[in-house]
């Protein structure tokens, strides 16, 4: 636990520095979960005196569906079980004294809530205020939406390069606002493809990457998306293109259908630039 002293402990005549007053507090973030997101666990402790709490141990016992996959106190360490977190502290914590522990866990794309965690405080001294060395934190999980991207079966020649259609799906129930796709054309040899402009969406190349922000994706609607690309060389054949979709507000309970990679064969000729009509029909929804 990273402590924070703010004041030491006086003499006490009294004989009451064998207790200290324990106790821990436990938020969750966000307030609603989201499947296959992050889920965040913010844990405070305090010792209210008036004596120290000598060698506190911090027990944060988190739900079977989150897995935690980071915490930001270097003492901390998996416990009795997969899902539980012990932290134990290398020195007693004076009185007034606070600590505090972050853990990071990520919601696996099935769990169902309220997803509920719980954190002990506890100390080899006396504690008279026992009910609050222990919080609980509760959280629902938000369905979210399942976005899946397909690609068209081929690509389409251009004077110079050629065009590859995408379409994304969601099946609800949520509708997305920030629906993003990114995707990659890699080409046979030398030969390099050179991102010209999108049809269905706003997209700007990072080197090899293509990352494009979609219209709103409702439950139901598909979406399609048509990327012209120059080959720096000769006419390609064949395209290599890999894609995915995702939400960053969304959770997605079938992350499996969120990304599909394929050989395209690149056919036809066409000397104009892509229309929204020449986009592949919606394909069926199914898993890739």
């Amino acid at each position: 636990m990273t402590v924070v002293q703010t004041g030491t402990a006086e003499a006490d005549p009294a004989g009451e520095l064998g207790r200290a007053d324990l106790s821990v507090s436990l938020i969750a973030a966000p307030a609603i979960a989201q499947p296959g997101h992050t889920l965040t666990y913010h844990v405070r402790v305090r010792n209210a005196g008036p004596g120290d709490a000598v060698l506190p141990v911090l027990r944060v016992r988190v739900p079977g569906d989150v897995a935690v996959v980071g915490v930001n106190v270097a003492t901390c360490r998996p416990g009795a079980t997969l899902n539980e977190v012990v932290c134990p502290s290398r020195s007693d914590i004076p009185t007034g004294d606070t600590g505090n522990v972050v853990i990071t866990g990520m919601v696996r794309p099935g769990a169902r809530g309220p997803l509920r965690a719980t954190a002990t405080l506890s100390s080899q001294v006396i504690d008279s205020r026992e009910a609050d060395n222990t919080a609980q934190a509760s959280v629902p999980v938000d369905d979210g939406a399942d976005l899946a991207v397909r690609l068209a079966p081929r690509a389409l020649a251009t004077p110079g390069g050629f065009t590859v259609g995408l379409v994304v799906h969601n099946r609800g129930p949520r509708s997305v606002k920030d629906a993003l796709v990114f995707f990659r054309a890699a080409l046979a040899g030398s030969t390099r493809a050179r991102f010209v402009h999108s049809v269905g969406g706003r997209c700007r190349a990072e080197g090899t990457h293509l990352g494009c922000r979609l219209p709103s994706v409702r439950a139901g609607s598909p979406v399609r998306l048509r990327l012209a690309f120059a080959a720096d060389g000769r006419q390609p054949r064949t395209v290599n293109g890999r894609a995915s979709v995702h939400s960053t507000v969304f959770g997605d309970r079938r992350p499996d259908n969120n990304q599909v990679r394929a050989r395209l064969a690149v056919s036809g000729h066409r000397g104009t630039r892509p229309r929204a009509d020449d986009d592949p029909p919606a394909l069926p929804y199914a898993s890739v």
